[in-house]
């Protein structure tokens, strides 16, 4: 059966979303739990993983291959924001988030890579990760700030600055959704860098007792 007919079975209350700038490459999104999926993660990022397990879901020399062979075949350097990029990125995020209503639990942006905790909305989760990106990158081209703009093309048009791929995971309980923002707020410092604080963020309350909803 597809998965679509189980996430209908299962109540989903949000996501987990991992996506990459443009060069940071990402293995085929991983499926099961949302340990499993963080599993993954620490392999293909860091490879290692905080919790013990005896099944690697993705090798890291393998991962390593990998992404320098796809980086290799890039058409343009890959892309690393700086912190005033990131900024016009989070106000993108933020502009977004006000006009759709869109619930966001967490939020970490990384030079290479950006992670979101999200409430279930009336967009499809992989609608709600395209509009984020293209609201950031309209907010970088307002600014003069976008990374690719000594790449355009000769008809004027912008090389994405965003990966194509992303890894979504479904959280469908309260803990699921708890451990998700805990290690999102907390990847920062996995980087080497400071805890962040987004006005576009709001608190978890607990998930709706009211059946099938969405998180406005």
């Amino acid at each position: 059966m597809s998965d679509n007919f189980w996430r209908v079975l299962i109540m989903i209350h949000g996501y987990h979303v991992i996506w990459g700038t443009y060069g940071f490459w990402l293995p085929n999104d991983p499926r099961g739990s949302w340990s499993d999926f963080v599993y993954s993660w620490e392999i293909a990022r860091f490879g290692k993983a905080t919790k013990s397990s005896d099944r690697s879901v993705v090798d890291p020399k393998q991962y390593a291959t990998w992404r320098a062979v796809a980086r290799r075949s890039l058409k343009n350097p890959p892309v690393k924001l700086t912190g005033s990029q990131a900024l016009e990125a989070a106000r993108g995020f933020a502009r977004f988030t006000e006009k759709s209503n869109l619930t966001v639990w967490a939020c970490s942006i990384l030079p290479e890579h950006v992670h979101f905790v999200l409430g279930r909305h009336h967009y499809k989760i992989e609608s709600a990760a395209n509009l984020l990106k293209g609201e950031a990158t309209r907010q970088l081209i307002e600014t003069g700030l976008h990374p690719m703009a000594e790449h355009r093309t000769s008809k004027g048009r912008w090389p994405s600055m965003w990966g194509e791929s992303q890894w979504i995971v479904y959280l469908d309980t309260e803990e699921a959704i708890e451990n998700a923002i805990r290690y999102v707020e907390a990847n920062p410092e996995r980087e080497g860098m400071k805890r962040q604080r987004w006005s576009f963020v709001r608190k978890f309350t607990g998930v709706s007792k009211n059946g099938w909803t969405t998180y406005h």
